[in-house]
This record gives structure tokens, sequence and C-alpha cells, in this order.
């Protein structure tokens, strides 16, 4: 989604905690690229909200009263030009925070990050890309690897991927960045690049969390532990 013709990011705010929301307004509000369009007290009255106002990217609060940020991040991706979803926790390895990332988050951030990094993944989202570490969402993914089948949802067909595309999957799934699967394959990162564009192309998936996620169900990763 491309950011107002000013080139400012639109971000929405989430959460039940009104002193939360106003520290992330202050923050936001202080850097030319980005302001904050509007915010919500929880997951239905955001879902509301957002069917009227145009945003690039939510601040995502998991756990929330009357609709959770799991279920109104599922809800968030049907909607028409939909955001991109930061879920926030207050917890490293949180099931809600899993779960968010399976309802389509582009990622998740701990609630204590600082301002510096919380700026830069609303950036990062806002480019495509994924704003949590791979590190990260592998060690969430194998903390709850047991929960990993979902009978609700269809894991993409890998057999359209080449020999190449499945290898780098793999290490994309393994956690390792752009410049480390280069220099694994001796590649320049701009091919790396191509080849992360093609399997997302295949698989009719998102972004390199939703890649992480795949590795695992569809067995090419196993989860330790």
């Amino acid at each position: 989604m491309s950011e107002t013709d000013d080139g400012v990011i639109r971000v929405f705010l989430v959460d039940d905690q009104e002193l939360v929301r106003a520290g992330f307004t202050m923050l936001v509000d202080s850097q030319p690229d980005m302001r904050v369009v509007g915010q919500a007290g929880d997951g239905g009255e955001a879902l509301e909200k957002l069917r009227v106002t145009a945003s690039d990217v939510v601040l995502m609060d998991v756990r929330m009263p009357r609709l959770d940020g799991v279920e109104a991040t599922r809800q968030v991706q049907s909607l028409p030009a939909a955001p991109r979803v930061i879920v926030l926790t207050t917890f490293d390895l949180d099931e809600y925070a899993f779960a968010a990332i399976k309802a389509g988050a582009a990622g998740f951030l701990l609630k204590n990050t600082p301002p510096a990094d919380l700026l830069s993944a609303i950036r990062q989202v806002h480019s495509g890309d994924a704003v949590v570490s791979p590190s990260t969402t592998r060690r969430l993914l194998e903390h709850f690897a047991g929960a990993l089948p979902d009978e609700d949802r269809e894991v993409p067909d890998l057999a359209e991927l080449t020999a190449r595309e499945r290898e780098v999957l793999v290490e994309v799934a393994r956690g390792l960045s752009n410049q480390e699967i280069a220099k694994l394959f001796t590649l320049s990162e701009a091919t790396v690049k191509t080849h992360i564009g093609r399997i997302l192309a295949k698989t009719g998936l998102r972004d390199r969390v939703a890649l992480v996620v795949l590795g695992y169900e569809t067995g090419l990763v196993k989860a330790h532990g």
C-alpha cells in the first residue's frame, strides 16, 4: 500500500490502555514521515474505524477485551486495501502473538521495544518487509510447534518451486537474513531477493514471516524440542 501524497505513513493504534496509545501517538507524530490517523481501545472498535479510515500500518495489542488482537488481525485482512499489522505483546513467547502471525500479521514486537526500533519496524512493514527478526519468529514457532497444523488453512503447494527456491525457502525458515543466504549459496543479495519474490508469488504468500511459517508447516524445517 502506498502512503499519502505527502509521503507520510498512516499509522492506526489499537490498545485497551489509553496511556499506551498516548505514548505511541507522541512517538509516531514526532516523526516527519509518519502520523497517527486513528486509534481504538479494542479490536471491535478498530474494525469499525478501519473500514472508514485509510491507514498503512496498524499497531495492534493482542490481549484486549471484546475482540482480541488475533481475531481483529484476521478480520482486518479482509478489508479492501488492508493495512499491514504489527502485533504488540508483553511476553516474548506469547501464544497470542503466534496466533496473530498465523492470522496474517506482518510480525510482532514486544511492548518494551526501544522507540527507535518501533519506528524502524513501522517503516520496514510499510515497505513490505517483515518486522520481526526471523530468529524471533523461529523461536515462537519452535515453542508452539505442536499447534502448527491448521485444518482450516490450505498449505501452499511447493511443487512449483525450483530446487534453488526450495533451498532459499529452507534458509529463510531457519531464520537466515538475505545477506547470510547470499553468502551461503555464493549469490548476490539482489538474486536472493529475486528468489524470495518468486517464492512469494508462487505460494501466494505475503511476506517473510509467512514463509517461515510455511517452512515449518510443510516439514521443510523441523522444530526442535
